[in-house]
């Protein structure tokens, strides 16, 4: 195993997941993404953690609350949520030293076509098929392989601009990108120890999205195509994995 702490590990998991769940319960048609982030900040305090996008990157916002076309990075505000929104909640957060990340989708409301439902839905089966790759001695692109394959099979595509990453002594670390498709430089193989954030990036349609020049941090699929993101935190483990983001 690596020269890390899991019971620290499995501490700040557990609190961006208590974070992450309760924003998500909370989304529904008139609330504000400001108010969803004070949500995710009020619960990061009272657990002892601070946002890891504000620590390493000055981010605008505890949180990325990430709305439709809005594939990343989207920053909290004064917009009001819709009925049918396709609404991403991501937290990470540091706490003695660790990180952890994680990250849902869900819609507010009512779904204004089945097909959003489905987006959801294979969002999260992706990642959990990539998952099942995760053990020592794969190669990091295997996840990514079996990513894809859930996603193309549902009929939806890949945002490949956007991808997971290690972590544990802080937010992006080694492997630096774990691509939601077969990337063929991706062949590092996973060590026992290791900590990865595994995400999915789905769409409708766009595989590929754009930098909000005016803000510099909202990341958006170019033709409006609705994303929607799973993340986990994990522990490469000889045999698996142990998800550290998990609430109870």
């Amino acid at each position: 195993m690596l020269d890390y702490d899991y019971a620290a590990l499995r501490e700040i998991g557990r609190i961006v997941a208590i974070a992450r769940d309760e924003m998500a319960d909370a989304v529904k048609p008139g609330i504000t993404t400001k108010e969803l982030d004070d949500i995710g900040a009020r619960i990061l305090k009272e657990h002892g953690a601070e946002s890891a996008p504000i620590v390493m990157y000055d981010f605008p916002g505890a949180t990325c609350i990430s709305v439709n076309e809005v594939a990343a990075h989207g920053i909290p505000g004064a917009y009001v949520i819709q009925e049918g929104d396709i609404v991403n909640v991501d937290v990470s957060a540091v706490k003695d030293g660790y990180y952890s990340d994680t990250g849902k989708t869900v819609i507010a409301g009512e779904a204004k076509r089945p097909e959003h439902v489905r987006l959801v839905e294979v969002s999260l089966s992706a990642l959990e098929k990539g998952l099942e790759k995760v053990k020592a001695g794969t190669k990091v692109n295997q996840i990514g392989k079996a990513i894809y394959a859930e996603t193309r099979k549902n009929g939806f595509t890949v945002i490949r601009n956007l991808a997971g990453h290690g972590l544990g002594k802080t937010l992006h670390g080694e492997p630096e990108s774990i691509s939601n498709y077969f990337n063929r430089e991706e062949n590092d193989l996973l060590k026992e120890g290791q900590v990865i954030a595994v995400e999915t990036f789905i769409s409708t349609s766009d595989e590929f999205c754009m930098e909000d020049e005016k803000d510099g941090w909202t990341l958006y699929t170019p033709n409006k195509s609705l994303v929607s993101q799973f993340e986990h935190s994990v522990v490469v483990l000889k045999d698996g994995y142990e998800i550290l983001t998990k609430a109870d």
